[in-house]
């Protein structure tokens, strides 16, 4: 009985430990990469890189994305030093024209450890700098508005969303790319997200989705008429 117990130990904390390995979830997508094929000739691929934002809309809106050669590469709860680790599998290498960054309220909010302002935007650029090389158009988005987190309060999101937004709109604007604005539309004016766009104060539900989606397609379609 000892042994058997011992060996369950041993297992769980084998588990545990390729879980803990696995920090950035690298294995999340990796089947799903495999098994998709190259882009058409003349296909715009789009790839969506983000968290639980991004992965709800595929969820609240599957259509969209199977009508659309969109992919979506969101993995709840994520940060930008997560998504940056798995940048190069998850985007570069499923070779798409543009990709579409929503990324930074997690980091707000803390799920990996502290981040500053500056240390978001900087993995935002770094994503952003890697998908130049390789000659992919970078669409930046807005974070969503948010004036606090159920499951972490006090950490001020209403101030530090708006603060992270200038940042990424000043970047885009003086390098070059396209800034997707989802917060002017969604917020209340008093920086936070209008009740019917979501149910938590965080996460859009359809009605929220439905007022990304036209916002988005203005902006991936300005994107492909400047790479003609």
């Amino acid at each position: 009985m000892r042994q058997y117990i011992y060996l369950l130990f041993l297992l769980s904390g084998m588990s545990t430990t390729i879980n803990a390995q696995d920090w950035a979830q690298l294995e999340h997508f990796k089947m799903e990469n495999e098994s998709l094929s190259a882009p058409a000739e003349g296909q715009n691929r789009v790839v969506f890189m983000g968290n639980s934002i991004t992965i709800g809309w595929k969820d609240a809106d599957p259509e969209y994305f199977e009508q659309h050669p969109y992919v979506n590469r969101g993995i709840s709860g994520q940060t930008t030093p997560q998504m940056l680790l798995r940048f190069r599998q998850d985007v570069i290498e499923l070779k798409p024209s543009a990709v579409v960054i929503l990324a930074g309220t997690n980091d707000i909010a803390g799920n990996t450890g502290p981040m500053t302002i500056k240390q978001i935007l900087d993995n935002i650029i770094s994503m952003t700098q890697l998908s130049k090389a390789h000659d992919i158009e970078v669409l930046l988005c807005s974070v969503l508005p948010a004036f606090d987190y159920p499951w972490r309060p006090g950490l001020e999101p209403n101030i530090k969303i708006p603060r992270l937004n200038a940042e990424v709109k000043k970047y885009a604007s003086e390098h070059g790319h396209h800034y997707v604005d989802y917060f002017s539309a969604m917020t209340d004016g008093n920086n936070s997200l209008k009740s019917h766009l979501g149910y938590d104060g965080v996460h859009p539900n359809r009605a929220g989705y439905d007022v990304m989606k036209p916002i988005l397609e203005r902006a991936i379609s300005q994107a492909f008429e400047s790479q003609e």
